[in-house]
């Protein structure tokens, strides 16, 4: 199943932009979608199909991955580890 095919929770998208550390606004200029949309979607509002799958992508694409509801709840992480030493070079 391809990652388009599966769902994207409102806090997903919460967690997924705090972890990345984006506004609302960097991930609507991300997916293309108005700052409104971003907003309906984390307050827990249906909003359009191809807003929630450029969303999920654009999240995605800035290094988030999604953790499936797997007895525990839906949530997220970052693809790549983050040094402990970040930012002490």
């Amino acid at each position: 199943m391809s990652s388009i095919d599966k769902s994207l929770t409102s806090e997903q998208c919460r967690g997924g932009r705090g972890l990345l550390n984006w506004t609302q606004e960097d991930l609507a200029g991300r997916c293309n979608v108005s700052r409104a949309t971003i907003a309906t979607f984390e307050s827990g509002a249906q909003i359009a199909r191809n807003n929630h799958i450029a969303i999920r992508l654009a999240l995605e694409k800035g290094g988030i991955l999604f953790i499936e509801q797997n007895g525990g709840g839906p949530g997220v992480r970052l693809r790549d580890p983050i040094s402990k030493f970040a930012g002490n070079d």
